[in-house]
Parts: C-alpha cells; sequence; structure tokens
C-alpha cells in the first residue's frame, strides 16, 4: 500500500503576540486567542502541528511547551489555542493567571504531517490534550466522510460540540481525573466500535500507555494498516513535556 502521509517544513521562528480573548470551553478547557502584527510567515497546515508557547517557569526563565493550534484566522490576525488544565505545571499556572493584554512569546509549528484527504473514513482516539487537535480535523473534513471520535474525558461537562460538515459520531469515555493513565476504558470501548467499510485511517494521541494500547488493538486486532495509523502519546505521566512518538 502506498504512504499516504507526508512531512513538510516550516520556517519557524519566534513571534510576540497579545491575549485577546479568554473563556472556558467547559471547566477543564481554557481557550486562549492570541494576535498581533507578528503572524507573517506564520502557517498550520494540518490538525496535528504543534506550536511552542514560552511561559515562565519555576525559576523565571522562560520554559516552552507544546500546543496545537486549534484555529487560525490570517485575515483578522487571530490564533486559538486550547488548553487543557491539570493540577501542576508552567503552562498550566500561566493560563489560568493570564489577562487580556498581556503578551506571550510563541513559535513553530516546525512542520507539519499532511495526511490523505481521499479516505473512506476517520476513527480519532484521544484524550483532553487530543482535543484540539481531534476538533479541529473534525471540524475540517468534507461533507459526509464518515467519522469516529472516541475521547476519555473526566465527565459528562468535558464534552464538546463539534461543528462539522462529516458524518460524525461522537463516543466519549468518562473516568477519573487520576485514572487518566488507564487503558482498559478506552480499550474496551474501541472493542465495541464497528469500523466502516473501505480505506480508513486512525489518529491516536493520549497519555503514551494508552495509546500504545489503542494502537496495538487497531493493529494486532483490527488488522489495520501501519500505512494508514498514526499514535502519538501526547504526554507521559510522572515525565515534565515529554512526548512520545509511537513508530509502526
Amino acid at each position: 500500500m502506498e504512504l499516504r502521509t507526508r512531512g513538510v517544513r516550516h520556517n519557524s521562528r519566534r513571534r510576540t503576540l497579545a491575549i485577546l480573548e479568554k473563556r472556558h470551553v467547559t471547566p477543564r478547557m481554557l481557550r486562549i486567542v492570541l494576535g498581533g502584527e507578528d503572524f507573517e510567515d506564520f502557517t498550520t497546515s494540518s490538525a496535528d502541528d504543534h506550536i511552542k508557547l514560552y511561559v515562565p517557569g519555576e525559576g523565571g526563565d522562560l520554559e516552552a511547551r507544546d500546543f496545537t493550534p486549534r484555529h487560525f484566522d490570517a485575515e483578522a490576525k487571530k490564533l486559538t489555542i486550547d488548553i487543557a488544565l491539570h493540577p501542576a505545571g508552567p503552562a498550566i499556572r500561566w493560563a489560568e493567571r493570564a489577562q487580556i493584554g498581556d503578551f506571550v512569546a510563541i513559535s513553530g509549528p516546525r512542520g507539519s504531517l499532511m495526511i490523505a484527504d481521499d479516505f473512506d473514513w476517520w476513527l480519532l482516539i484521544g484524550d483532553e490534550t487530543a482535543l484540539p487537535s481531534i476538533g479541529r480535523r473534525v471540524e475540517d473534513l468534507a461533507e459526509g466522510v464518515r467519522t469516529i471520535t472516541l475521547v476519555a474525558v473526566n465527565g459528562p461537562a468535558e464534552q464538546q460540540m463539534l461543528n462539522t460538515r462529516a458524518d460524525h459520531q461522537a463516543i466519549w469515555v468518562h473516568r477519573f481525573p487520576d485514572d487518566a493513565t488507564n487503558a482498559q476504558p478506552v480499550v474496551e470501548a474501541l472493542r465495541k466500535i464497528e469500523l466502516p467499510p473501505g480505506e480508513g485511517f486512525v489518529w491516536i494521541a493520549a497519555e503514551a500507555r494508552v495509546a500504545r494500547a489503542a494502537r496495538d488493538h487497531i493493529i494486532n486486532i483490527r488488522r489495520h494498516p501501519v500505512q494508514c495509523l498514526r499514535a502519538s502519546g501526547y504526554w507521559i505521566e510522572g515525565r515534565a513535556d515529554a512526548y512520545e512518538r509511537l513508530e509502526s
């Protein structure tokens, strides 16, 4: 089977933006809109892109943290990022304390993973940290494309409504905040899903152990072709600012 993904590189540089808007999408998902005149040559081509946000660390020095651009309006010069709130971390502290008018530095994306747009269906699996990417992907899909999302969150209040032209089925797994590394609820929900006919793409991002278990189920049990799958550990329990690409 031919390779259905390709990487493209961007000219990444640091730029300074202002906070224009700040609000809660859900109790544990904070949306921040950044704007300004420093968007020249900025591009975000894929729902899996990441920018670096530079925030004060414990010692006062700036630390970089990765976030997905939820939406970019080039004409209005506005970049939206959604931040999943959890108990610790410099980016969370910055986001909770940030005020309208504050400035922040970002850089990236350094590159984009471009996925073919002619798949018959999509299965997108993740947790709160993957919701910005999943939401962007679902909202960008063409009319009528069969799409299933399986997302683990802390309860009904964390579910999001996604506006899309796609034929979208949303499956939510509810678990306790301290159970985010337990793969069993996600895998159990996966077992109940009947994959649509035709050629599909599976995208997975969650805590590394959860993402790996979901990936193993899709490849070993469902026998889905590895060329049509992307799996990542967006975070790793006990490690700060960690990311793991789960190779096929």
